[in-house]
């Protein structure tokens, strides 16, 4: 299994639009000035987060339950920044759409300039020919409020591509989170 070079990640968009939209290089200036980078990468590619989050709140005294997660423990908002309120979390989604191969892996990690402030990003792998729009958490380990930035880089993908095909893809097995767009919530 190896990983996959910048040369690959964008021969993988244009014969199977892997990636969509897709940045062939890196990305750090923008409209509105310097930004966090994203596109691609010697080996990998720095995605972006859309502007829309669901921030984790505690109003209703609600127990974190994975196999029965109620959606009233977040607080909807849209945004070009979002505030993620001391040792909380939020949800928000890339602005790119993946569809990954049948004989690769993907997986992801946060980039070092939020780690570096605390703010951890956390995606679970994405498995061979999933697809969708990825759902990111940001974690805030901090006692302060924490600013994650829309339309900027917020985490790296890494694409493993495997010796031989899966004999069960994500696909074939009809994965929960096939298709998702938008920010989804855990599913039982």
């Amino acid at each position: 299994m190896g990983l996959k070079s910048d040369r690959w990640i964008r021969e993988m968009v244009r014969t199977s639009r892997m990636i969509e939209p897709f940045e062939s290089g890196q990305v750090r200036e923008h409209e509105q000035g310097r930004v966090v980078s994203f596109g691609t990468s010697s080996y990998g590619y720095d995605v972006r987060c859309a502007d829309e989050f669901k921030i984790f709140t505690n109003i209703n005294s609600a127990v974190v339950d994975p196999k029965n997660f109620s959606a009233s423990s977040f607080v909807d908002f849209r945004g070009s920044m979002c505030i993620i309120p001391p040792n909380s979390f939020a949800l928000a989604r890339t602005v790119e759409y993946f569809r990954i191969p049948r004989n690769v892996l993907t997986i992801c990690l946060g980039k070092s300039t939020y780690a570096r402030c605390g703010i951890i990003v956390n995606v679970t792998p994405l498995e061979p020919e999933w697809e969708g729009h990825v759902t990111l958490e940001f974690s805030n380990t901090t006692p302060l409020p924490a600013r994650i930035y829309a339309h900027e880089g917020v985490a790296q993908m890494l694409f493993f591509e495997a010796d031989e095909s899966c004999e069960v893809s994500y696909r074939d097995r009809g994965g929960k989170y096939q298709g998702q767009k938008g920010v989804t919530l855990p599913k039982a």
